[in-house]
């Protein structure tokens, strides 16, 4: 995902509860509308208390957010959790 924009709900989000980025960033108890605007484009992401306070603010759940992400994740956690059944099955045998 280096280098790769990640896909998110937060403009979306931010917009439903009618504030601005200043305004958001405000509340949340950032510096500037930077960091906002960087999360909201995917050129980074913010911090795991970061995605908490936004998912807060915005009245959502955090994976809500990511939906991209959130499913990439779970389908690379199940494989390695198969992988990890299959291989433990195959030594009890």
């Amino acid at each position: 995902m280096i280098n790769q924009k990640i896909p998110n709900l937060l403009r979306r989000y931010r917009k439903a509860r009618g504030l601005n980025q200043k305004q958001a960033a405000r509340i949340l108890g950032i510096g500037s509308t930077t960091m906002i605007s960087r999360w909201e484009k995917g050129t980074c992401l913010p911090s795991a208390l970061n995605v908490f306070k936004l998912a807060a603010l915005y009245r959502t759940m955090a994976d809500a957010l990511f939906p991209n992400l959130t499913s990439i994740l779970r389908q690379e956690l199940l494989k390695r959790e198969e992988g990890l059944l299959k291989a433990r099955y195959a030594k009890a045998i």
